[in-house]
């Protein structure tokens, strides 16, 4: 994702020409430093692990190897974290209107990684450790997703200002992660105590992914606009189109997941009804998303025939896509249609390549820098 704010036309707010002249160089040069949206690459990594342990058709040696990806992911969030927080930059970022779309990013890496400890880690440090660190994990990014979902956009309406054409997939960053805490939240309740916990958990999923849900619609039917009334967007900016797949494809996996946890918590009737919603909702979704896919997909073809250089936004790719399969995965288990299971299986397999391309690329850069 993009590190820099020249992938979006977006205008700053008007301090003076004298004071820009004079801190261009100073602002620039921070800039350059670690971003946000570096976090995309513990969101990648983790949810290609996360999403082999919910594949309708697996093969051995998966989930070791899935194992070792989501250590990987965990080292990630633990370095880029200590060195994001030491370098003490977030007043600058916010004050970007490109980089504080990446906000989003920190709160989904640590839910992702929280998710994948459940799942996968547990093989390594046991039942109970998993889920308290999940419960860490979950907490500490579901109330950072909340503020950054409100926070942003409240610096967008009264500190930010945009050109018409300002609209890019990175909007919706700010909004998915309470989307992602629905999604990986239906994995704590059957732990929590029975009871009005465990209800206050569940209902509380669910009014995270209608705040998600509609918030990405909105932002959603702007980048389109933007998309339609202006040049089709080029360069680093175009990966960030696929971000729209995975804000819906993690509605559609909440909604999955959430209706297999709403039994512990719900009476019989409704909780019929939570399976009802998330085999239709979700379907009908994921349709919307499969065509967002196919939109995103056209348009990357069309930037790499002209030369689409690498940037940190490739990482948008990734996390996309696991959502992909995620969610098509979940509907796959409640339906047992083999379209579906065979669909997941090939979006996993193009994940892992996409995950490994973008790992080398990013590694390069790395190192380079």
């Amino acid at each position: 994702m993009a590190s820099h704010s020249s992938t979006s036309p977006a205008i700053p707010a008007q301090d003076g020409a004298a004071r820009r002249s004079e801190r261009g160089p100073a602002r620039r040069k921070e800039r350059g430093r670690l971003g946000p949206s570096w976090f995309a690459a513990v969101m990648g990594t983790g949810i290609v692990a996360a999403a082999a342990a919910t594949l309708p058709r697996t093969v051995p040696g998966l989930d070791t190897a899935a194992t070792v990806v989501w250590a990987a992911a965990a080292l990630l969030l633990i370095v880029l974290g200590a060195r994001y927080l030491g370098q003490r930059m977030l007043r600058v970022h916010a004050g970007d209107p490109v980089l504080a779309q990446f906000f989003g990013a920190p709160p989904m890496a640590l839910l992702t990684v929280g998710a994948g400890t459940l799942l996968l880690g547990r093989r390594l440090i046991g039942e109970r450790a998993a889920a308290d660190v999940d419960w860490v994990l979950w907490s500490a990014g579901t109330v950072l997703g909340l503020v950054t979902a409100c926070a942003v956009p409240y610096l967008m309406v009264t500190r930010h200002r945009f050109t018409p054409d300002a609209a890019f997939g990175g909007w919706l960053l700010p909004v998915v992660p309470p989307l992602v805490s629905a999604a990986t939240g239906a994995l704590l309740v059957p732990r929590a105590p029975a009871g009005q916990a465990r209800l206050a958990l569940l209902l509380g999923c669910y009014a995270m992914l209608g705040l998600g849900l509609v918030a990405v619609l909105l932002v959603l039917a702007m980048v389109y606009s933007r998309l339609v009334h202006h040049d089709a967007p080029g360069g680093a900016t175009v990966p960030t189109v696929w971000i729209g797949v995975g804000a819906l494809d993690q509605a559609v996996t909440a909604l999955g997941a959430l209706a297999t946890a709403a039994p512990s918590a719900l009476p019989a009737p409704y909780a019929r009804g939570t399976a009802v919603a998330a085999l239709l909702g979700g379907i009908g979704i994921w349709g919307f998303a499969m065509l967002w896919l196919a939109l995103a997909t056209a348009l990357t073809v069309r930037e790499i025939r002209r030369g689409l250089p690498f940037a940190p936004t490739w990482w948008s790719f990734i996390f996309p896509l696991g959502a992909c399969v995620t969610g098509t995965s979940a509907l796959a288990a409640r339906t047992g249609s083999q379209p579906l299971v065979w669909t997941a299986v090939v979006l996993y397999a193009l994940l892992v390549l996409a995950w490994a391309v973008v790992t080398w690329h990013s590694l390069r850069h790395a190192v380079r820098r």
